[in-house]
C-alpha cells in the first residue's frame, strides 16, 4: 500500500514563481527523491507517493509551504491503494494509488483536499474532517503558515525552541499555531494514521 498526492497550485501565475517553486521542491524532498517519488509537471501541478500514514501531514506541509505566499493556495487529492508497476519517474508507475489519486483530484471542486481509497466507509469521514479543517487553513496567513511548516518539520522543539528558529517570541508561535489550528490537525493526523494502517 502506498499513497500518491496529486496536487496543483492555485494562482500559480500571479507573482514569482521561482519562490513558490524552489520552497515546494524543497518541502517535497524531504519525502523522497526527485522523479522516482515525486514530480513537477505542467508548470504548476505535482505528484508525490509516500507511505499512507505520511500522507496527511505531508499535505498539511505543503500547504503551509504554498500558503507563506499570500495569494497562493494548493488542491490535492490523496490517493491510497497500491503500486502495480514502479518506473523510475513517478508520473509513468501504475497501480490503485494512482487511480484514486487521480479520479479523486478530478472530483475536487471547491474542496481542495480530499482522499480516495478502496475503503469508502473510511473515505466519507475522513472527507469530512478534512472539509471542517479547511474552514480554517485555508485561511491561514503567511505568518501562521510559517510557524506551521517549521512546527511540522521540528517535532521535537518546543514552542520555546521553534520561536528562537524562528526569531519570534514564545507568545506569537502560541498564537499562531492556535489560529492555525495545528493541535486539531495533529489530532486528525492521529486519527487519520490509526485508520490508515488498518487498510
Amino acid at each position: 500500500m502506498i499513497a500518491v498526492i496529486t496536487g496543483d497550485i492555485i494562482n500559480s501565475r500571479q507573482g514569482n514563481v521561482e519562490t513558490w517553486l524552489n520552497a515546494l521542491k524543497e518541502t517535497l524532498n524531504q519525502y523522497g527523491s526527485e522523479p522516482e517519488n515525486w514530480e513537477i509537471y505542467r508548470g504548476d501541478s505535482f505528484q508525490l507517493s509516500l507511505v499512507p500514514e505520511k500522507a496527511l501531514l505531508a499535505a498539511h506541509h505543503i500547504k503551509a509551504t504554498i500558503k507563506q505566499t499570500k495569494t497562493l493556495d494548493v488542491r490535492m487529492a490523496i490517493g491510497i491503494g497500491e503500486e502495480k508497476y514502479k518506473s523510475s519517474k513517478i508520473t509513468e508507475s501504475n497501480g490503485s494509488a494512482y487511480i484514486n489519486s487521480g479520479v479523486c483530484f478530478e472530483e475536487l471542486k471547491k474542496q481542495t483536499l480530499a482522499i480516495k481509497s478502496n475503503n469508502k466507509k473510511l473515505d466519507h469521514s475522513l472527507n469530512i474532517m478534512f472539509s471542517l479543517s479547511l474552514l480554517t487553513t485555508n485561511n491561514w496567513s503567511s505568518t501562521v503558515s510559517e510557524v506551521i511548516k517549521t512546527a511540522i518539520e521540528n517535532p521535537e522543539k518546543n514552542q520555546e525552541e521553534t520561536a528562537e528558529l524562528l526569531n519570534k517570541s514564545q507568545s506569537s508561535i502560541s498564537e499562531a499555531l492556535k489560529r492555525g489550528g495545528f493541535e486539531e490537525i495533529i489530532k486528525m493526523n492521529a486519527f487519520y494514521d490509526k485508520n490508515i494502517s488498518q487498510q
